[in-house]
């Protein structure tokens, strides 16, 4: 029991100093003059061209990794094929890649000067690098993994017993997915769903890279608490940093006190039964 204790107070310490204690210093220096900082800083067309953005390309890159993770993740559950493994591990790829080394792969496909598809696009009137475009595949490919390793083990463990029953009744692929499999996966895409936001919504490096951080057309939050802070504009920095914190935190927060705790769930079938 002693040890027990031991183990949770060495983990309390070790999530206050590296999470809690930094985000509570943004919050303090936000407030420090009351809502002075943050009233500044929502005045600023800059900061609220910057945040509006960053939704902009947070929805649109969850929309794409939410739609490819779960089709993914049937992929990968559901079917044999060869080079399974090998795709499974390159999903990894972007948790293991520096964001800038990606921005920079992305600028020398799309590219106007690259050697790829950049050139033949641009000359359609379509370009990827320094525009939207680039800021949401950039946004997307660091944020790839999270739907489909949260949906993955949840397909795993939910089998294809009641998937071959209902197709055997007559269901059809489509009505199978929508009726057994989504309500099944649907707190792992859920939850999926707000990591991948609040990952979309901290993304800096790659976006610096493809974005080329012009104020008023492709400057994220991130970047502007960047330049605000180098421009000695603190206030607004830390004002800034704290709106995209909070989102992200009462995003998560709110999807662990809906998401049903299935340990409990378990009990309670073992108990009626």
């Amino acid at each position: 029991m002693a040890k027990t204790y031991a183990f949770r107070a060495i983990v309390i310490v070790y999530l206050g100093l590296l999470v809690a204690w930094p985000v509570s210093l943004v919050a303090k220096a936000t407030f420090a003059n009351g809502f002075d900082a943050l009233a500044t800083a929502l005045s600023d067309p800059s900061v609220v061209f910057a945040l509006k953005l960053t939704v902009i390309v947070a929805v649109q890159a969850v929309i794409l990794n939410t739609i490819f993770g779960v089709g993914i993740s049937l992929l990968l559950v559901r079917y044999e094929f060869r080079g399974k493994r090998l795709l499974s591990s390159l999903l990894d790829l972007p948790l293991s890649v520096s964001p800038i080394v990606v921005g920079l792969a992305l600028v020398l496909v799309y590219g106007g000067r690259g050697d790829w598809f950049g050139p033949g696009l641009e000359a359609n009137g379509i370009q990827i690098i320094f525009a939207t475009p680039g800021i949401v595949l950039a946004t997307a490919f660091v944020a790839l993994p999270l739907v489909i390793r949260e949906v993955v083990p949840v397909l795993t463990e939910l089998g294809t017993d009641e998937e071959q029953a209902a197709m055997s009744l007559g269901a059809s692929p489509v009505q199978t997915f929508r009726r057994i499999t989504l309500p099944a996966i649907k707190w792992a895409v859920v939850y999926g769903v707000v990591l991948t936001l609040a990952r979309s919504l901290g993304e800096f490096g790659a976006v610096k890279i493809v974005s080329g951080n012009f104020e008023g057309k492709t400057q994220t939050a991130t970047l502007l608490v960047e330049q605000k802070y180098q421009d000695f504009q603190q206030p607004t920095a830390y004002a800034t940093a704290f709106l995209l914190a909070l989102v992200s935190v009462a995003c998560i927060v709110v999807v662990s006190f809906l998401r049903p705790d299935h340990s409990s769930s378990k009990a309670q079938s073992k108990g009626l039964s």
